[in-house]
């Protein structure tokens, strides 16, 4: 290695405790899925959250929490939207449709900086930054400037998923954030009438990896069509609460990450009022 580099220092988030990175290898393992529905069950627990849609390429937080409003400012300050008890904001808020965007480097670095300081978040217990797949610019250009708490990895069971998803877990090694711990997505399908479980993407396998990784598993989320089909209509499957089969699992996801960040004693992330 080479001589050792000094860090850019990482400017506070007025009003945030912790910013925690929901990440994943490869896209299509339920990134957005998994980053709503934490947010809901955490914001049902009286804790306010907040959800910046970091995926600019592919933002889907507007569909799934069910608003396509347009935010506005407050002097030079954008005011999130809010839907289901969570603070909002995303591209797709400002560039809705099916038009893409033909972005690179410096045009990422310079919105993602906007969604974390000129957006008025408020007080914040939580804010969740659902990141686009891979190990791109938008995941290092957040990781250096943003004081993240830690990171959440997203993968199925499927060897495909886990080999990108160990490639995640080393990004945010090799930028000294924690990573709080796996998730396997579609870990199991429930078949109707049976009750059989079915393992279609393979078994254990995101647990297997956390163990040889040294990383906290965080639990499993099961194949179920009735949670994709309520983040289609804009009402994640958490809203209906820990009681209930089909969004009990993310409500205990929220009670395991904050386990674990209590357990690690994971400092708050530094904090500032606007008088600050």
């Amino acid at each position: 290695m080479g001589p050792q580099q000094t860090e850019v220092p990482k400017l506070p988030i007025p009003g945030v405790k912790y910013l925690i990175a929901v990440g994943s290898g490869k896209g299509g393992v339920g990134k957005t899925t998994v980053s709503v529905n934490l947010a809901i069950a955490l914001a049902s627990q009286g804790l306010k959250v907040g959800i910046l849609d970091a995926d600019v390429y592919g933002p889907n937080v507007p569909l799934m929490m069910g608003t396509r409003e347009n935010p506005h400012s407050i002097g030079e300050r954008i005011q999130p939207l809010s839907n289901h008890g969570v603070r909002l904001m995303s591209m797709g808020f400002l560039s809705p449709g099916d038009k893409p965007l033909v972005w690179r480097g410096p045009m990422l670095h310079s919105v993602i900086q906007q969604f974390l300081r000129s957006v008025d978040w408020g007080e914040l217990d939580y804010l969740i930054i659902d990141l686009p797949p891979g190990t791109g610019d938008v995941q290092i250009s957040l990781m250096q400037t943003a004081p993240i708490t830690g990171a959440v990895v997203v993968t199925t069971p499927s060897e495909v998923s886990l080999e990108d998803a160990r490639k995640a877990i080393n990004m945010f090694n090799q930028v000294r954030v924690p990573v709080l711990g796996v998730v396997e997505n579609m870990s199991y399908l429930i078949a109707p009438g049976s009750g059989e479980r079915i393992d279609v993407f393979g078994m254990g396998g995101g647990q297997k990896m956390a163990q040889t990784m040294g990383v906290p598993f965080l639990g499993e989320l099961a194949l179920d069509p009735a949670v994709r089909m309520a983040g289609d209509r804009g009402a994640p499957i958490a809203l209906k609460g820990k009681g209930d089969a089909e969004g009990k699992g993310f409500h205990a996801l929220a009670d395991a990450l904050q386990a674990r960040v209590a357990k690690s004693g994971m400092p708050k992330a530094p904090t500032m009022t606007m008088e600050d």
